[in-house]
Protein backbone atom coordinates (compact mmCIF):
# COMPACT_ATOMS: atom_id res chain seq x y z
CA UNK A 1 0.00 0.00 0.00
CA UNK A 2 2.71 2.38 1.19
CA UNK A 3 4.27 2.04 -2.57
CA UNK A 4 1.05 2.92 -4.23
CA UNK A 5 0.94 6.25 -2.28
CA UNK A 6 4.58 6.77 -3.04
CA UNK A 7 3.78 6.29 -6.91
CA UNK A 8 0.22 8.57 -6.75
CA UNK A 9 2.76 10.97 -4.93
CA UNK A 10 5.21 10.90 -7.09
CA UNK A 11 2.66 11.21 -10.13
CA UNK A 12 1.45 14.09 -9.39
CA UNK A 13 4.74 16.19 -8.38
CA UNK A 14 6.41 15.30 -11.40
CA UNK A 15 3.65 16.81 -13.36
CA UNK A 16 3.37 19.70 -11.25
CA UNK A 17 6.87 20.40 -11.54
CA UNK A 18 6.27 19.70 -15.25
CA UNK A 19 3.65 22.44 -15.38
CA UNK A 20 6.08 24.76 -13.50
CA UNK A 21 4.35 25.33 -10.69
CA UNK A 22 5.47 26.12 -6.99
CA UNK A 23 2.83 23.50 -4.90
CA UNK A 24 0.08 21.05 -5.86
CA UNK A 25 -2.20 19.01 -3.63
CA UNK A 26 -1.14 15.77 -2.10
CA UNK A 27 -3.79 13.08 -3.13
CA UNK A 28 -3.94 11.14 -0.04
CA UNK A 29 -4.07 14.12 2.62
CA UNK A 30 -5.36 16.93 0.65
CA UNK A 31 -2.65 18.98 2.26
CA UNK A 32 -1.00 21.81 -0.21
CA UNK A 33 2.81 20.58 -0.77
CA UNK A 34 5.68 22.54 -2.36
CA UNK A 35 7.42 20.85 -5.21
CA UNK A 36 11.09 21.04 -5.88
CA UNK A 37 10.71 24.15 -8.55
CA UNK A 38 8.69 25.73 -5.90
CA UNK A 39 11.63 25.44 -3.61
CA UNK A 40 14.92 25.82 -5.33
CA UNK A 41 12.90 29.57 -5.75
CA UNK A 42 13.40 29.97 -2.07
CA UNK A 43 17.08 29.66 -2.82
CA UNK A 44 18.11 27.71 0.23
CA UNK A 45 16.38 24.49 3.10
CA UNK A 46 14.20 26.46 5.54
CA UNK A 47 14.55 23.58 8.04
CA UNK A 48 11.37 22.66 7.89
CA UNK A 49 11.79 18.79 6.15
CA UNK A 50 9.65 19.52 3.40
CA UNK A 51 9.13 16.72 1.08
CA UNK A 52 11.17 17.59 -1.76
CA UNK A 53 13.57 19.49 -0.53
CA UNK A 54 16.48 20.26 -3.26
CA UNK A 55 18.73 20.89 -0.38
CA UNK A 56 19.33 17.76 1.20
CA UNK A 57 17.65 19.15 4.20
CA UNK A 58 20.73 20.75 4.88
CA UNK A 59 19.40 23.18 8.03
CA UNK A 60 16.78 20.52 9.27
CA UNK A 61 17.88 20.20 13.40
CA UNK A 62 19.55 17.30 14.29
CA UNK A 63 16.98 14.91 16.39
CA UNK A 64 17.71 15.01 20.30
Amino acid sequence: MAKLIDDDVSSVHRAACDRGEATYIDPQTGFMVFTKVGLLERGKCCGSRCRHCPFGHENVPQKR
